[in-house]
């Protein structure tokens, strides 16, 4: 039997609106709202709802509301008689793979991202971090670039999203740099990203401080799907290795292409994008076009996956 995984988005696959369908149509989707809101001690349903673009832009409102988005299309998933093999998340999306494989708490998990996000807006101040993103040129060559165009400063590989796409972050005249290097490189694109803060490089360092805190004070239990972790690429079941896995990934690359490449060694050959956007499938399409992808952010998209993922599963083991 061909296996399944769900993968969860990070930052920036928000949109304004995400979520409402879902709440709408499913009880169960709309009590993760509800949980949500009373554990945050505001409205973060309304504010996916009804609020604006540039509300759900901010880290500390982005984070928390991509979790309850994807916790609830997840909750609704297995209510429909969808599982996974294995779990993993892109960024702040592991946190809700976390939730799904049940080895946090949802309640828990929401106030943690909240607090993520709030850390990260603090840690450098506006305008003196940058990320962008690096298309057409390999991995290896973006390091180059960095190594070259930091100056003392930091610019880093942030995201090996794809052999296609790789993200930088750091100090925003070391990352302007880069973008110019890479261009003069042969780079398909290299463009400066809206985001709030350099993530994933050493200038989270006071981040991972303050977050390593309130990590070691949650609870983590064991997993009931492998989770595939950004910063090693590999399975674990253990609570303990999860939570030190988030601690690391505050400084540490997201290795995505790396991760989609063990989840297919494990013989996943359907991925299952949970939570807004379609980031995920994009990167998807650039790492292995031979495997199934579907996603679920509306009741559409779900009944849709739902019919979609039981004809995949026959025809793979009947092929």
């Amino acid at each position: 039997m061909s296996k399944v995984a769900f993968i969860f988005p990070g930052q920036a696959s928000q949109y304004p609106g995400m979520g409402r369908n879902l709440a709408e149509a499913f009880p169960t989707a709309r009590q993760v709202f509800e949980v949500a809101d009373a554990a945050l001690g505001f409205s973060l349903s309304k504010m996916c709802f009804e609020g604006s673009e540039d509300d759900l832009k901010l880290t500390e409102n982005t984070q928390p509301a991509i979790l309850t988005v994807s916790v609830a299309a997840e909750r609704v998933l297995e209510e429909n008689g969808v599982t996974p093999d294995y779990v993993a998340g892109h960024s702040l999306g592991e946190y809700s793979a976390l939730v799904a494989a049940g080895s946090l708490d949802f309640p828990a998990a929401v106030k943690l991202v909240r607090k993520r996000g709030r850390y990260m807006q603090e840690a450098v101040a506006q305008g003196q971090g940058a990320m962008a993103a690096i298309l057409g040129l390999a991995p290896a060559e973006v390091a180059e670039i960095c190594k070259k165009a930091a100056g003392g400063e930091v610019v880093s590989a942030a995201n090996l999203n794809s052999p296609e796409q790789t993200v930088i972050s750091g100090n925003a005249a070391a990352v302007k740099r880069a973008v110019e290097t890479a261009s003069q490189c042969g780079a398909k694109r290299a463009v400066i990203l809206p985001v709030s803060a350099p993530f994933h490089c050493a200038l989270m360092k006071p981040v991972e401080t303050r977050l390593e805190a309130d990590l070691r004070a949650a609870e983590f239990g064991p997993l009931r799907f492998p989770l595939i972790t950004n910063v090693d690429a590999e399975a674990t079941t253990t609570g303990e290795e999860a939570r030190d896995a988030l601690i690391r990934q505050v400084c540490m690359p997201v290795r995505w292409e790396e991760s989609i490449h063990e989840m297919i060694a494990q013989d996943v050959r359907i991925f299952v994008e949970v939570g807004p956007g379609r980031v995920l499938s994009g990167l998807l399409r650039q790492i292995d076009r031979s495997v199934r992808s579907f996603n679920v952010e509306d009741a559409a998209s779900l009944q849709s996956t739902v019919e979609k993922v039981a004809k995949a599963r026959a025809e793979i083991s009947e092929g």
